[in-house]
């Protein structure tokens, strides 16, 4: 979900544009532990870039759309899927107006922080219950992508009840108008994420991050 500018107070915008630049310097130096040109960081940026351009109103100047997180983070692990998204995020603020300009610590928090890494650590939840195998890369990456669709939303729920502007509106009709949404938006995530992981796993699964045949170290080190 873009918020828009004034949508939400400015001492919590300021908490998460910090928190948003702290998890990037985070995210760079994890990144950088792992990222190579194997995994062509460029596919998962241009993946979530495109999922990103297909919106769907939510309440009034707000729009949710497909997020590309789960996706990006599986393919480049969840730093490198951070990094993506935060400037996802950035250019379509600067360049499409889509999101405010003082928003952008807030949508990279929900969309980056919850949407990419929490959804990341859903799926390796779900991979380690389910028994670490190759075949079960895509089915648990299209449940996470799914989850982390309502968990980004739920961000933004929380934001809006510490510190949410518009009076007219009262924080129920947000949680229920931003989670209904989100959990049908998250079913096209999912369905779009199980197939992308698996046209990609069952062609070069060595090069997706979240998959055990992955050439690198080991990504529950690097989440830790």
């Amino acid at each position: 979900m873009h918020i828009p500018d004034g949508f939400i107070g400015p001492s919590i915008s300021a908490a998460a544009g910090l928190t948003a630049v702290g998890g990037f310097g985070l995210a760079l130096r994890r990144a950088g532990h792992y990222l190579t040109d194997r995994l062509v960081p460029m596919a998962a940026l241009v993946a979530a870039f495109a999922a990103q351009m297909i919106n769907f109103p939510v309440l009034p100047g707000m729009s949710g759309h497909l997020l590309g997180g789960v996706l990006a983070a599986i393919l480049v692990g969840p730093w490198a899927g951070y990094i993506v998204m935060s400037l996802v995020l950035i250019v379509q603020a600067l360049l499409f107006a889509d999101g405010g300009l003082s928003a952008i610590g807030l949508n990279i928090v929900n969309m980056g922080l919850m949407g990419a890494v929490g959804g990341y650590l859903i799926y390796r939840a779900l991979f380690r219950l389910g028994g670490s195998r190759p075949s079960t890369v895509p089915r648990f990456a299209g449940v996470a992508a799914l989850v982390s669709l309502p968990l980004a939303a739920m961000g933004f729920a929380l934001e809006f009840a510490a510190g949410g502007t518009v009076e007219s509106i009262s924080i129920g009709s947000v949680f229920w108008a931003v989670l209904g949404t989100h959990i049908l938006i998250g079913l096209g995530e999912g369905l779009i994420t199980y197939l992308v992981i698996g046209a990609v796993m069952r062609s070069r699964s060595d090069l997706v991050y979240g998959s055990p045949t992955f050439g690198g170290l080991r990504s529950e080190e690097l989440v830790s």
